[in-house]
């Protein structure tokens, strides 16, 4: 059966005095329900500069993992993620909009949930997943920022890209929109892999050098976290930083046949 742990630290950073990240996860609390559900791990990031950020970060989060929780046994993780990854922007948009004054609310979202032996990675915005196997770390998402867009049209180069100003500037949120795209895949995972989310107060600070040498040290995880976000702090500590690591313990090998999982032998 498919068994992880799990640790998750967040940090306002040295310069700002609340934080807009906000972190979650949906962990089952039965074998039965390990292969029926699985486990969701999610942590969003609440735009800076709008109002309410830390509202619409909690809000994304919050219906994420409810949204999991009531799925139907047994359904296909790219479903039941996206849909729950929706029904989190039409909450964030909604808060923006139900009110007798309209409050500008956008957070980003990065979603990863496991089952059997696979991981389903959905996002939307600039928040992280990396997967850390063999002490090399693999980025699983691509930021939606105009300056990524860019790079991907040939406009910047990568160089140029990492100095432009608007280099933190989103080209894609949670809330901006009665209807978001959600970029999702889905990841094989093997037993010793560690899968990362950060938050662009992390990553911008330390390298993915960095994030794979404390996820694969063999520490204690939240040893690793409380690592990873002191060195975030001491390199520049202008944000919120925050970070979940999940280590695979084991997995349970499937196959999948008209659309129903068996088990591989």
């Amino acid at each position: 059966m498919l068994d992880v742990e799990f640790a998750a630290l967040t940090d306002c950073g040295r310069v700002r005095d609340h934080n807009e990240d906000y972190l979650g996860s949906a962990v089952p609390d039965s074998a039965a329900r390990a292969r029926s559900h699985g486990w969701l791990f999610a942590l969003a990031d609440g735009v800076g500069g709008h109002e309410a950020g830390e509202v619409a970060s909690r809000t994304a989060v919050d219906t994420v993992l409810d949204r999991f929780r009531h799925a139907p046994a047994g359904e296909a993780l790219s479903s039941v993620v996206k849909r729950a990854v929706q029904a989190a922007n039409e909450q964030v948009y909604a808060g923006s909009h139900n009110g007798p004054v309209r409050v500008n609310m956008a957070t980003t979202l990065v979603v990863c949930a496991l089952r059997f032996d696979r991981a389903l990675v959905a996002h939307v915005g600039d928040s992280r997943c990396y997967r850390i196997r063999a002490g090399q770390a693999t980025l699983l998402t691509r930021d939606h920022t105009l300056v990524n867009e860019q790079v991907r049209l040939g406009v910047l180069s990568s160089t140029e890209a990492a100095e432009a100003p608007t280099r933190h500037v989103l080209s894609r949120s949670l809330g901006a929109d009665m209807f978001v795209n959600v970029d999702a895949a889905d990841h094989p995972v093997l037993p010793g892999d560690v899968l990362v989310l950060c938050s662009d107060g992390l990553y911008g600070a330390v390298t993915e050098n960095d994030i794979a040498a404390a996820a694969a040290a063999g520490m204690a995880l939240e040893r690793a976290a409380e690592r990873l976000v002191t060195l975030a702090n001491e390199r520049d500590g202008g944000d919120n930083i925050s970070v979940q690591l999940i280590r695979v313990r084991s997995i349970e090998r499937m196959g999948m046949y008209r659309g129903r999982p068996y088990k591989l032998r």
